[in-house]
């Protein structure tokens, strides 16, 4: 940890000023955040994280813990939560992983693909929770608001600790993707067999336009009539396979 200006050792926030975060995981994070909890008290918290008051930050399953140092000698143990998978979610963020390809090779890499994110990321106040033993009962309080707005910047760096907050474990998650039976070496799907495309009988021009409007255009273009038509239904052969 380093000193910082105000004289608090903590958790040095990247960001100096304006945006939390600059990878699409970690400003997604701040942006839902700042969507579903009142926006004033989450902003309370922006200096705290900025000035080295956050001590020491966790990731474990479901939750982010840590010590804020507020105004009192000792610090504050602050607490920002998310809601954990239950098992339906699970189910769907593996079939999710299982159907398409490359996820899975992103994910064993550290990657978090951002398609994930409308799994992931919460979507209601009910997914979130905040506590600190602080005599603060706000929701939440500027030391638990310094604490979210520090782990979106985590997300920066470890993009894969929104699955931990989430309560799943990436090894598990990976294995059971490949206890289905999945060939874990084609991870691009290069070997998928795509089905044939349909062969379409060629067609006039005529056809698939309106003969008297497309008279119309042609006269009115000031060329004839047979010629133009002709002319069309070369280019749609040209445009034809083989």
């Amino acid at each position: 940890m380093s000193e910082h200006a105000g004289g608090f050792p903590g958790v040095r926030a990247r960001s100096r000023r304006g945006q939390f975060g600059s990878t699409w995981w970690s400003r997604q994070l701040v942006e839902v955040m700042e969507r579903l909890v009142d926006g004033g008290r989450l902003a309370r918290g922006r200096s705290y994280a900025r000035g080295g008051r956050v001590l020491s930050l966790e990731v474990v399953p479901g939750m982010v813990r840590g010590e804020v140092q507020g105004s009192q000698l000792e610090p504050f143990r602050a607490m920002f939560t998310m809601r954990k998978f239950d098992a339906y979610e699970l189910a769907e963020l593996r079939d999710e992983v299982t159907r398409t390809p490359g996820m899975l090779a992103a994910l064993a890499s550290g990657t978090v693909p951002n398609e994930l994110g409308g799994l992931l990321l919460p979507t209601d106040a009910q997914d979130l929770d905040f506590d600190c033993s602080c005599p603060d009962f706000g929701w939440p309080c500027k030391h638990a608001a310094a604490l979210t707005y520090l782990t979106a910047e985590r997300l920066d760096v470890s993009p894969a600790d929104i699955l931990t907050l989430r309560g799943v474990d990436l090894e598990s998650l990976i294995s059971e993707v490949g206890d289905r039976g999945d060939d874990l070496t084609d991870f691009y799907g290069d070997e998928l067999t795509l089905p044939t495309l349909p062969r379409v009988a060629p067609r006039a021009a005529t056809e698939d336009l309106d003969p008297m409007l497309l008279r119309s255009v042609l006269r009115a273009a000031g060329g004839g009539v047979r010629e133009g038509e002709q002319e069309l239904a070369g280019l749609y052969r040209r445009l034809m396979w083989d």
